[in-house]
């Protein structure tokens, strides 16, 4: 008898389609909310794998890695310190240094306003002609109508305005830029929460790490956890790498600024100017031009050629940055392309704030590592980079360079 019974069906993937669109519509809905969320985790990833290799070091010494987490926390916490006590009193007299000089900065800049805005009054020789005997011109009726200004009937709008001055121009500018201290200062309040669970996170993390990178295998399925481990061992061993050449671009640049500026022109602020310096170094491309604009600030209160002076030492420590510090500092396996990290920094700067500068190089190199271990490894098994250069040439029509 033939069994005409149909395979019992275990279920429809629809509904799983519909539960995964129903969570992508959610996280789009609440995303506001949950991006310094999702920050300080990669942050906390990020800053976990770039100091496990110190810690798995120090291990064997301290006898077990809660040890050897909480003596990285209080060394980070000493650093911190010292550097807060150290930058203090110059932070303190270049503060008052500016304070006193912002009339001479203000006066600076309004004189040449004030010459600008004179005005000139037009004269009509044909219709203003003053009588030898002192007697005023007499003008006529049509000359009254020619020179009255526009008049406009009740209740409608006036058409022509008296055009806003430059120098009210700028005073309200003025009072726009501290209008915004207030935003500024709540921006500020959540970095510093940022930051703060960060360095909790990062502890906690770096003292039982496995629970959470278990979690990560576990939302993976088994077939896969060979790649996935495949690319997470890649991307921790970048990590670290990235880390210690941006600590060290930070410190050379900082100290170079510090020397260039102190010994030369003999700026009281060079301390300051330094530390500014190695900050903003850990911006991709835009740091060392952020970091010029206090030092030209405090070049306007010396007055004379120093402005000029600072923009050119500033220009010198940039092609050093490009052309020496980063080539000898980064292996060349962690080059990536101008474009591609200003492209990440801007993305990750609209979508986590200005918090996402931190994270807009790694994520470069975590989607080459996607990149090249689930799509090229699977689409393109059999191409090489000189392939894909070459195909790039003959797009561009340019003509490969002869090799003798």
């Amino acid at each position: 008898m033939p069994n005409n019974s149909r395979p019992e069906v275990k279920g429809s993937p629809v509904s799983s389609y519909v539960l995964l669109g129903g969570a992508v519509f959610i996280l789009i809905k609440t995303f506001s909310v949950l991006s310094p969320i999702l920050l300080s985790f990669l942050l906390i990833l990020l800053f976990s794998l770039a100091i496990n290799p110190v810690i798995t070091r120090i291990m064997p010494l301290t006898g077990g890695r809660k040890v050897a987490s909480g003596i990285a926390a209080v060394a980070v916490i000493l650093i911190l310190a010292l550097t807060g006590w150290a930058l203090v009193g110059p932070l303190k007299n270049s503060t008052a240094k500016i304070t006193k000089k912002l009339p001479e900065y203000w006066e600076r800049l309004e004189k040449p306003l004030m010459k600008f805005e004179q005005p000139t009054a037009p004269t009509d020789k044909k219709t203003q002609i003053a009588d030898p005997k002192g007697i005023p011109p007499i003008v006529t009726a049509a000359q009254v109508h020619e020179t009255a200004p526009p008049t406009t009937a009740p209740g409608q709008p006036k058409t022509t305005e008296a055009p806003e001055s430059v120098h009210s121009a700028l005073s309200h500018m003025l009072q726009a830029v501290a209008s915004g201290f207030k935003p500024m200062a709540l921006s500020v309040s959540q970095v510093v929460v940022v930051f703060i669970t960060v360095f909790f996170g990062v502890t906690f993390t770096l003292m039982n790490p496995l629970p959470i990178f278990g979690a990560i295998f576990s939302v993976v399925h088994e077939a896969s956890h060979e790649k996935t481990l495949t690319i997470l061992q890649r991307v921790g061993k970048f990590v670290p790498n990235w880390a210690f050449g941006t600590l060290m671009s930070m410190l050379v640049v900082g100290v170079l600024v510090f020397l260039l500026m102190w010994p030369i022109l003999g700026f009281p602020d060079a301390l300051v100017l330094g530390l500014i310096a190695g900050i903003f170094e850990a911006v991709p491309y835009l740091g060392p031009l952020l970091s010029a604009v206090p030092a030209l600030f405090f070049a306007l209160g010396e007055g004379g050629m120093t402005p000029i002076w600072v923009l050119l030492i500033y220009l010198g420590v940039q092609l050093l940055e490009n052309n020496v510090i980063s080539p000898l500092i980064m292996a060349r396996s962690m080059e990536l392309h101008p474009v591609a990290v200003i492209f990440s920094m801007l993305l990750c700067v609209d979508v986590f704030g200005i918090l996402g500068v931190l994270v807009a190089t790694p994520m470069v190199a975590v989607m080459e590592i996607l990149h090249d271990e689930l799509y090229r490894k699977r689409f393109l098994p059999s191409v090489t980079d000189v392939g894909l250069y070459r195909l790039a040439q003959k797009a561009l029509q340019e003509r490969p360079p002869v090799t003798k």
